[in-house]
């Protein structure tokens, strides 16, 4: 079994060695990569740990026999049996020699495997670096033809999956933001990650990242490693998150972390802003900033949101948009840039009932779950029923349930792997304050487990931060049938004292007054009656004025309400589109042997539904009658709306057939006759014939899913061709 992985191993790094469409081996195997790759990380540390303790077992065993051919020798033993001895000894050190590569045959195949789909991704014009001429810029891609097909696939489906089955209110808020709405939010004190700088060079790095690569590296690299340390490093990996600037500093102190590239001594960590600021008009008077996230535009829009769905709850809003964040390292391709596609929703709910209408239609889906017990005790993620794991309080309510197995469902029918699909509770110290509940839906790719999507319940927090800041209720009503009677707080300001006190600004103090938490107002009743006076902070001026106990009455009156006022709970899921892209892309690709078996060919297994090209047509040879036939067949796709691409260069048609698999076009028209023409399935490379006037018929039922690739070989003629693939 061993041997066997390694050589799996092997197998994978020599396929991947190549930059050319078709990379050379002999290989029989028509998805090595996918093979090699398709452990889980869970697997792969259950695996390393085994080798590790296999390696030391081992070792054990080589100084053994390395003391007994030293004592046979010592002895004057006989030559056959010192000869046998070091036959042993060989045979151990070889195997000794095979764990070593398979401990560290696995980080090599990631890299191999990455390296080969970057590069057919680059070459084929996905995405390639901005600004390429000048060198570029870290953090920063272009999306060329297909990849902005592939793109803009991925969004469209979002829009169906979410925006149109949910009826949610879309919208389009501008990426530049004004300091005081991020300031209400909390981004300009605290969206910051640690920062240190190479002391000579100035250089900056994310100090968690020389951290986490640090620990990795040993544990990867490092063969002597003890069950300790192992066990040490480990843990640093699981609570890196948690790690104040102190202990992070102290931690790169500990293992003698330096800078990359010039070994020099790196400084403390310091929190470093990742908001790109900027100044709204020219006279650089009203600070500003890009957004980092496009979730403030619909909280500061509530109100008019809520006024146009006809005051009801619940109600959802969605917006996809242009986020940016100053990465100090970027690195990781897609996955971690300075520009990037967010799509997110905000659903807002009565934080009293969490219900969701529509939650039987997922409560049976059953998928890989990692709830925060089984993190902190060391487990594994394991398959949980959804309805399970809300009615027995892992996920906190039938809403955020919802959303979760919505989410399932929207990225396994992009493509993605399910078995390489987690939901990972956020655990403890992870999660706001404010928080009732996260999860993220994390995706396995060369990398490791990517966070994608970010599914949280956030209570009522950013409605009321934006209320505080701005003095605007965004608040929900519900109408009661009978009037309550309810003992309510009322807060009445004093307006003729306050306009002697403060003029001009009586309004906004008065606003301030009357939108005060119950908690602060009867903490300022009980100052103001033991001290007289008060300081208190008026948002919207921006500083602290002086109440006195003439200014304000607070007290506790019996009342009878004809509706309950609420600020709303809001459920929301967040897509980062790049990262759930670049997964898909190692998700679906893979190579096969030519026909001939000499070499291997890339393809990418897209689903049609994000697949950036549908269909191509192909006349089998360059004649004028074919090329008039697949001519009316792009008529008719165009008509179709079907994208495709037809190709009547005289390039044999095996090699226009793996130049479009590699492109991961799902079907290929060839016309081979006037009358009828051939369809071919990219991954199996069956053909069927069909008539001319039906082709595009076919594929626009397959492609939209009205039909099944199954059905259409069940149904339709088959056709067979010896060289259609050399």
């Amino acid at each position: 079994m061993l041997k066997h992985l390694v050589r799996v191993r092997v197998r994978a790094i020599a396929i991947a060695i190549s930059s050319s469409p078709k990379i050379s081996s002999q290989l029989p195997i028509p998805s090595t990569f996918t093979f090699a790759f398709s452990l889980s990380s869970s697997t792969m540390a259950a695996t390393d740990d085994s080798l590790r303790k296999s390696l030391a077992d081992k070792h054990a065993a080589v100084e053994a026999q390395g003391n007994t051919v030293r004592a046979l020798k010592a002895a004057g033993a006989p030559k056959t049996e010192i000869d046998a001895a070091i036959e042993a000894l060989n045979a151990l050190k070889l195997e000794k020699t095979s764990i070593e590569r398979s401990l560290i045959g696995g980080s090599d195949t990631r890299e191999a495997f990455r390296q080969a789909v970057v590069n057919t991704l680059e070459r084929r014009l996905f995405y390639i670096p901005s600004f390429k001429i000048y060198r570029g810029v870290a953090g920063l891609f272009d999306y060329g033809p297909p990849g902005c097909a592939v793109k803009s696939n991925v969004l469209s489906f979002w829009r169906q999956h979410f925006v149109l089955e949910e009826n949610m209110l879309e919208v389009d808020c501008p990426c530049v933001t004004p300091e005081v709405v991020l300031k209400a939010s909390g981004h300009v004190d605290k969206f910051t990650d640690l920062m240190v700088k190479d002391e000579k060079t100035g250089t900056c790095y994310r100090a968690d990242h020389l951290l986490k690569d640090f620990c990795n590296e040993k544990l990867q690299r490092d063969l002597a490693l003890s069950s300790d340390k192992v066990s040490e490093l480990k843990h640093v990996l699981a609570t890196l998150d948690d790690l104040s600037a102190e202990e992070l500093g102290a931690k790169i102190k500990e293992y003698e972390i330096v800078a990359p590239e010039t070994k020099n001594a790196l400084s403390a960590p310091y929190p470093f802003n990742l908001m790109f600021q900027t100044s709204i008009g020219p006279s650089g008077l009203s600070p500003g900033f890009m957004r980092p996230e496009t979730a403030q535009g619909i909280f500061v829009n509530f109100k008019d949101l809520y006024y146009y769905n006809g005051n009801k709850l619940p109600f959802a809003a969605a917006q996809i948009g242009q986020a940016f964040r100053n990465e100090i390292s970027p690195r990781q391709g897609l996955l971690r840039v300075r520009e990037f596609t967010l799509a997110e929703i905000e659903h807002f709910v009565d934080p009293q009932d969490k219900s969701h209408p529509k939650y039987d239609e997922v409560a049976d889906l059953e998928f890989l779950m990692f709830p925060r017990e089984q993190q902190m005790s060391g487990e594994s993620a394991k398959k949980i029923p959804l309805r399970d794991a809300v009615s027995k309080g892992i996920v906190n309510n039938e809403t955020l349930g919802y959303f979760i197995g919505r989410v399932y469902l929207f990225l396994t029918r992009l493509g993605i792997d399910k078995d390489r699909l987690r939901f990972r509770q956020h655990l403890a110290n992870e999660m706001a304050h404010y928080a009732a509940d996260c999860w993220d839906a994390e995706i396995e790719c060369s990398y490791g487990w990517i966070e994608c999507v970010g599914i949280a319940d956030r209570s009522a927090y950013d409605l009321r931060a934006h209320t505080d800041k701005s003095g605007v209720p965004l608040v929900a009503q519900e109408k009661f049938s009978e009037p309550k009677e309810v003992e309510k707080l009322v807060i009445t300001p004093v307006k003729k004292e306050l306009g002697l006190a403060f003029k001009g600004n009586q309004r906004m103090v008065v606003e301030a007054l009357e939108a005060m938490p119950e908690k602060e107002a009867l903490d300022m009743k009980a100052a103001l009656e033991s001290k007289g006076e008060v300081e208190f902070e008026v948002c919207t001026l921006g500083k602290n004025v002086t109440i006195k106990k003439t200014m304000v009455t607070i007290q506790k009156e019996i009342k009878k309400e004809h509706q309950r006022v609420f600020t709303p709970s809001v459920i929301e899921p967040s897509f980062g589109i790049g990262r759930i892209i670049y997964c898909l892309f190692e998700h679906t690709f893979y190579t096969r042997p030519s026909k001939a078996g000499d070499e291997q060919l890339n393809v990418f297994r897209f689903p049609p539904l994000v697949a950036p090209i549908k269909c191509t047509v192909f006349p089998l040879v360059q004649n004028q009658k074919y090329e008039e036939v697949a001519k009316l067949i792009s008529k008719s796709l165009t008509a179709a709306g079907i994208s495709h691409k037809i190709d009547t260069t005289g390039t044999s048609i095996g090699k226009r057939y793996a130049r479009t698999d590699e492109l991961g076009v799902p079907f290929a028209i060839t016309v081979d006759s006037t009358s009828s023409v051939t369809i071919r399935e990219r991954d199996s490379k069956d053909q069927v014939r069909v008539d001319v006037e039906k082709a595009a018929i076919v594929v626009k039922e397959v492609t939209e899913g009205h039909r099944t690739w199954e059905d259409v070989w069940s149904t339709l003629p088959h056709h067979s061709s010896t060289s259609a693939d050399d």
